[in-house]
């Protein structure tokens, strides 16, 4: 048994747990080395106490799982099966409590899980497995580096493509074709490229809209590289893009680095969010500072922690999380700078290595 798998059984002892049912795809990756994406299919790793693991998947990934995981016990159920009937007979024995993943089961499948279990009780364990993940190794964090590289990569071989007229979304697929071809699994995130106004939305979905001379173009883009995610956004100048627009990039990039300056083990995630927030209300744009300063990330792009100004918990050696406050003015357009961070013994590494001074394109 490998030690994280040693770590969530040591969480069943602890909690009093009779067994535990893994069953996002990407944290059943992270125990035992298997991935699949079973769409509408049940799978799950199943931890029974005082037993050793196995995996119920769809018939068609068992021979997948049979060649990836560590866990030798592979259970398949056939498209045509009850695979919570498949799960009962596994099982053998009635339980009293149980762990779930409660974001991850809807109220159906939670409702079969645990008919299938008799249990009497279940355990959210979401926050015990946020903390198992979220100091990376050595390993993960190098994977980390190889996602980043990679879109960072595929961001520089597609700038040269930004002229006047390309659209949005036409960006979007060069991208997304070269972040394959550098050997990404896939996007992260849906790629967003955003144009002119657009680049003022915090959540903007790219379309028809043309890349104009004189307006600001932002890219935000991510893709997994063995398993492990990256996240960057840079906003660019197409052209002269104004005054106002300039003084609203400085304002950005020196939040940026101020929140990244506060990183080292033992202080609060608030104090990240307020050393950007403080910087960006000082130059009178805090209004407009309408997101969270950054995020955890690693096998998912979005991983505990949020940093906020209200999230108290305490920085730790090894921790991976984004640094991208922004500013967002509707008509007028924004401006994004994220970073990739990693939280060191003695302070903070910048993953990501793309420049962040205001850089003028598509002319």
């Amino acid at each position: 048994m490998n030690t994280r798998m040693e770590k969530l059984y040591a969480i069943l002892e602890e909690e009093g747990l009779d067994a535990a049912f893994i069953t996002l795809p990407k944290l059943i990756y992270y125990f035992t080395g298997f991935y699949t994406d079973p769409h509408e299919r049940f799978l799950a790793l199943v931890c029974p106490k005082g037993e050793n693991p196995f995996i119920i998947v769809p018939a068609l990934d068992y021979e997948k799982a049979a060649r990836a995981s560590s866990v030798q016990r592979i259970v398949a159920h056939q498209d045509a099966e009850n695979p919570y009937e498949v799960l009962r007979r596994q099982l053998g024995r009635g339980m009293n409590r149980i762990g779930i993943q409660g974001e991850h089961l809807n109220v159906n499948r939670y409702h079969a899980l645990m008919e299938a279990s008799a249990a009497q009780e279940a355990v959210d364990m979401e926050q015990r497995l946020a903390e198992l993940r979220v100091v990376k190794s050595d390993e993960e964090v190098e994977a980390v580096r190889r996602a980043i590289h990679c879109i960072e990569e595929a961001v520089h071989a597609t700038l040269p493509l930004v002229k006047p007229g390309v659209t949005e979304i036409e960006l979007v697929a060069e991208l997304e074709y070269r972040m394959k071809r550098l050997g990404a699994e896939g996007p992260s995130f849906e790629t967003m490229v955003l144009a002119g106004e657009k680049t003022g939305l915090p959540h903007g979905v790219p379309g028809t809209d043309p890349v104009r001379e004189g307006e600001p173009l932002l890219i935000d883009a991510g893709v997994f590289v063995d398993g492990y995610a990256s996240d960057l956004t840079r906003t660019f100048a197409v052209g002269d893009i104004g005054d106002r627009r300039r003084e609203i990039y400085a304002a950005v990039l020196e939040a940026n680095r101020r929140m990244i300056e506060a990183v080292r083990p033992g202080v609060p995630f608030a104090s990240l969010d307020a050393a950007a927030r403080s910087t960006i209300e000082a130059k009178g744009y805090g209004e407009y500072f309408i997101t969270r300063a950054g995020h955890g990330f690693g096998l998912e792009i979005h991983e505990y922690p949020s940093i906020h100004g209200n999230n108290r918990d305490l920085l730790r050696e090894g921790m991976v999380f984004t640094a991208e406050p922004g500013i967002y003015i509707p008509s007028l357009g924004g401006v994004r700078i994220e970073d990739n961070v990693l939280v060191t013994r003695d302070g903070f590494e910048v993953l990501t290595s793309f420049p962040k001074e205001l850089t003028v394109i598509g002319v």
